[in-house]
């Protein structure tokens, strides 16, 4: 996809309550990082009180994936992740506006160097990501040190679009975007080495997807990692980020490639990668997306969840 570019367009009228919000947003998103992260939980506070149908589908979800806990740690815990939810917006912002060398002093980096090995033989990378409240700024953050590609899908709002485009590839001059659906491209790409961002955590529904075990619930879980990684020649490379307590920025961790991936069957694979959801998911739980109906999706004869 070609770079997002301005249109006069973008001026008329309908669009002025849009460009209004975002200015006050680029205002707000000048505080400091600290103040950024309380006003961002006390929003966060605000959204567990009003938002409703997103509060029962994340307590849902706790209390399938963690039924060992008691009611009120889970509790707890669902506080805690509309906390980091309401920190998500600001940090959305932060790395489409920030200058670029403010937002890289939050960033502490692991592993790069998995990338650049795969980068220097020639290989295409999938960086395998989840969903976590910080993925925003994640993928801003490992921009700035490594170039990579997005899987990406147009937002219907056209200045939104551009605004959110144009902030997530700011970082290098040769990140590109890639329609979530153009399977073709993102092959392309693979094969001449780039490092393409992919999430394979969601409900895609069944049709994609087989049923394998996720916090001991089965899950639709999409094969496409597995198509992808072998159709690209590519190595699979797990990939994390979290936000640390102690104010000082962003642990963002690329793991080492999978061994052996893709292996026998796309269901093995598919339960390979559920495993590494569940133990990325387990060390930082309140960072997680919770609000996703991720069981939606079921086997034949099975009830619903939600």
């Amino acid at each position: 996809m070609e770079r997002p570019r301005f249109r006069r367009y973008f001026l008329h009228p309908k669009f002025w309550p849009l460009w209004l919000g975002l200015g006050l947003l680029w205002l707000l998103v000048q505080l400091p990082f600290p103040a950024l992260v309380r006003v961002g939980r006390a929003l966060g506070a605000l959204m567990y009180r009003v938002a409703g149908d997103r509060r029962r589908v994340a307590a849902r979800n706790l209390e399938l994936c963690f039924p060992e806990l008691p009611s009120v740690e889970r509790k707890r815990l669902l506080k805690e992740n509309f906390a980091s939810t309401g920190v998500a917006f600001f940090e959305m912002a932060m790395s489409w506006w920030w200058p670029k060398a403010r937002l890289a002093r939050l960033a502490h980096i692991e592993g790069l160097e998995h990338l650049q090995a795969a980068q220097q033989q020639g290989q295409g990378a999938i960086l395998m990501a989840l969903h976590f409240t910080t993925l925003e700024i994640g993928a801003a953050l490992l921009g700035q040190r490594h170039t990579i590609d997005g899987m990406y899908r147009e937002h219907k709002n056209p200045v939104f679009d551009f605004v959110q485009r144009r902030g997530r590839e700011r970082h290098n001059d040769d990140s590109l975007a890639v329609e979530r659906e153009d399977v073709r491209a993102m092959i392309k790409q693979l094969r001449k080495g780039r490092a393409i961002w992919y999430a394979p955590d969601q409900d895609y529904g069944a049709g994609q997807s087989v049923f394998v075990p996720l916090f001991g619930i089965p899950a639709a879980t999409v094969t496409a990692t597995t198509h992808f990684a072998r159709l690209g020649k590519a190595r699979v490379i797990p990939f994390t980020q979290q936000r640390l307590a102690d104010g000082s920025g962003y642990r963002l961790v690329i793991h080492p490639p999978l061994q052996g991936f893709p292996g026998e069957s796309e269901a093995a694979d598919c339960l390979r990668i559920n495993q590494w959801v569940e133990q990325a998911v387990r060390e930082c739980p309140q960072q997680y997306l919770w609000a996703h109906r991720r069981f939606k999706s079921r086997p034949p004869g099975e009830a619903k969840l939600y």
